[in-house]
């Protein structure tokens, strides 16, 4: 059974942005610019993925 995943890179930065939009950065495993985490694709975490869409991008990934 594959299981879809979700690859998360931050684009821009945090700073001038509210604490929670930096809250949701961290929370996703992203520290500075051009960092990359591998998520699973469930509903809470594209719920983060929906708060910052302009400080990220996603690539959506199907492992085997």
């Amino acid at each position: 059974m594959s299981e879809k995943t979700l690859t998360v890179t931050q684009v821009r930065s945090a700073i001038g942005n509210k604490p929670k939009n930096r809250g949701t950065l961290r929370a996703l495993g992203l520290r500075k610019i051009g960092d990359t985490n591998t998520l699973p694709d469930r509903p809470e975490i594209r719920g983060m993925i929906a708060r910052i869409p302009h400080l990220i991008e996603v690539q959506e990934d199907t492992e085997n």
